[in-house]
C-alpha cells in the first residue's frame, strides 16, 4: 500500500494512492457511515502503530470504495492537484546514517566506516513532494542534493538481533538529505549543515514493506535539472538496513514513526572536483527516484 499525506486547511489528512486517485481516508470513513469502519485509523501515525491489522481494514476501505462506483468516486482526489506534505509527520526520532554507500566513501576520500556513522536531523526540516525549499543563502553558499533510502519504523524495537531487525519496519520512503556543506564541515559535528528548513523532503508515498521486499536490492536516482547526477543501487550500502535498525536497537529505543535515513551514493557535489562543483541554487529541481516508492520532486527557492 502507498500512504501519503496532504494538506487540508492546514492539518495533514490521510490519503491512499489509487489507481483512480488520491482516497480521502477520513472523508470516505465518514461518507460511507459503517459502523465496521468506526475503528479504522484516519492518521498515518495510527495505521504505522497499528501495523498490518490497520493496513488490511485501509485495504478493504480501498475495496469497497472501488466497488462503490460513482459514488466512490467522491472520495478520490485528483494527485496533481493536492498539497502533498511530508509522508510521515511526526516521527519521535529522525535519524541519519553518514557515509554509508561505498563508492560515496571514495569520492570524499573518507576511510569506509567501522561502524555506523549517526547524527541526527529535527522536524523542521520535514516538507513535501512538491514543496519549495528555500535555499539558506544567508549562512550557506553550498547547499548540496543527497538520494537516501528511509527505514519507517513500525514496531517498538530494543536490542533487535539484524535477523529479526525488518520484522520492526513497517515501510520505506524517499528522502533529499540536504546539506550545507560550508555549515557542515564548520565543526567536527555534521548537525548545523543538515537541520536548515525543509532540508529533509519526504515521499511522495510511504510504502509499506510487503510492497517493497528486500530494501537492500533497489535502484536510486537523483536528478537536477534534468540531468542524472546520482545513480545506484542500495545493495552498495557499508551497513544494510537490517544491520542500521539492530545497531541503532542496541542504543535506544526505536519507536513506530521513528525514521531512519540511510546515507547517500556517490555523485554528490561535494565528491566532484573542486572547480566542478556547482551547489544548488534558486530554480534547480531536484527530483529523488527509488525503485518501487515513487519520485520525490522539489524546487530550490530564495529564501524570503
Amino acid at each position: 500500500m502507498k500512504l501519503l499525506t496532504f494538506n487540508d486547511n492546514g492539518q495533514f489528512k490521510l490519503g491512499i494512492k489509487t489507481e483512480k486517485g488520491i482516497l480521502d481516508v477520513a472523508a470516505a470513513i465518514e461518507g460511507m457511515a459503517s459502523d465496521q469502519m468506526s475503528s479504522f485509523s484516519t492518521t498515518l501515525h495510527a495505521v504505522i502503530e497499528g501495523g498490518t491489522a490497520a493496513v488490511a481494514q485501509l485495504q478493504r476501505l480501498v475495496n469497497l470504495v472501488m466497488e462503490a462506483g460513482s459514488e466512490g468516486e467522491a472520495y478520490l482526489l485528483d494527485e496533481t492537484h493536492i498539497q502533498y506534505g511530508p509522508c510521515v509527520t511526526n516521527p519521535s526520532k529522525i535519524i541519519c546514517v553518514g557515509l554509508n554507500y561505498r563508492k560515496h566513501a571514495e569520492e570524499t576520500s573518507a576511510p569506509i566506516p567501522e561502524y555506523p556513522i549517526l547524527f541526527n536531523k529535527f522536524s523542521n526540516t520535514l516538507t513535501g513532494h512538491g514543496a519549495e525549499v528555500p535555499l539558506p543563502e544567508k549562512v550557506s553558499s553550498q547547499v548540496d542534493y543527497e538520494a537516501e533510502l528511509v527505514i519507517v519504523i513500525g514496531k517498538k524495537a530494543k536490542y533487535v538481533e539484524k535477523e529479526h531487525a525488518l520484522d520492526h519496519v513497517f515501510g520505506y520512503c524517499n528522502v533529499n538529505d540536504l546539506s550545507a556543506r560550508d555549515l557542515q564541515m564548520r565543526t567536527h559535528q555534521w548537525l548545523l549543515g543538515k537541520s536548515c528548513d525543509s532540508f529533509s523532503p519526504l515521499g511522495p508515498f510511504l510504502v509499506t514493506a510487503d510492497e517493497v521486499g528486500d530494501p537492500n536490492n533497489l535502484d536510486i536516482r537523483c536528478i537536477v535539472n534534468g540531468e542524472v547526477r546520482q545513480h545506484s543501487h542500495t545493495s552498495d550500502m557499508i551497513f544494510h538496513c537490517n544491520e542500521i535498525v539492530s545497531y541503532i536497537s542496541q542504543h535506544m529505543t526505536l519507536l513506530p514513526g521513528d525514521i531512519i535515513l540511510t546515507g547517500t551514493p556517490a555523485g554528490v557535489v561535494l565528491g566532484y572536483p573542486k572547480e566542478k562543483q556547482i551547489y544548488l541554487k534558486p530554480g534547480d529541481v531536484v527530483t529523488i527516484e527509488i525503485e518501487k516508492l515513487g519520485s520525490l520532486t522539489n524546487t530550490m527557492v530564495a529564501e524570503k
